[in-house]
């Protein structure tokens, strides 16, 4: 099902402003986790992982699966498919994968936001969940990049799925085709 043209800028927009809210968010994310880990302010550290908290669920997760759920719609509307193309594939499925790592982290978030509600002595923050926060948020910035890359440079080559749904286009649109029609007869 190919959307119109109208609903298919829709979700291409949602889409993109959903990957951009993601992108913006897990940069702010990263900082927070910077200032978290390296700085000798308590109340500063303290507010850093309080904000990573909200910043977290309510700004990251939802815009990780407004990006999933739009980037899916948005491929299955249009010629691209969501099976034909490699990029599209490899971009699924990183998507996926960040999602459902961002998710896991978000218990390590939770943690430390918990330890800097509860205290205002530094040496109480594990520094090895202060490291992977800071490791992981960047990476996730890289990611994100990448699949940026992907959307912009749509490599070339088409799953074996693609081809063979492109066959069976080529060969419908023979079959339908008044010429070869008057020919068959």
């Amino acid at each position: 099902m190919i959307l119109s043209s109208g609903w298919r800028k829709i979700w291409l927009t949602m889409h993109v402003m959903s990957s951009l809210g993601w992108f913006g968010a897990v940069a702010v994310f990263l900082t927070l986790a910077l200032v978290g880990m390296t700085s000798q302010d308590t109340q500063l550290v303290k507010a850093s992982y309080l904000a990573m908290k909200l910043t977290g669920w309510f700004v990251i997760v939802p815009f990780a699966f407004v990006s999933l759920g739009s980037g899916i719609v948005s491929s299955l509307g249009t010629k691209w498919g969501l099976f034909r193309y490699y990029w599209v594939l490899l971009k699924l499925v990183i998507t996926i994968g960040a999602t459902f790592l961002l998710m896991v982290h978000t218990q390590a978030i939770d943690l430390l936001a918990d330890i800097a509600a509860k205290t205002t002595v530094l040496s109480v923050y594990p520094y090895g969940m202060q490291l992977k926060m800071v490791v992981t948020s960047g990476a996730t910035v890289v990611v994100l990049i990448m699949l940026t890359g992907l959307a912009v440079y749509k490599p070339r080559g088409m799953t074996p799925y693609g081809q063979r749904k492109q066959r069976q286009g080529t060969a419908q649109k023979n079959a339908d085709s008044p010429v070869r029609a008057t020919i068959l007869k």
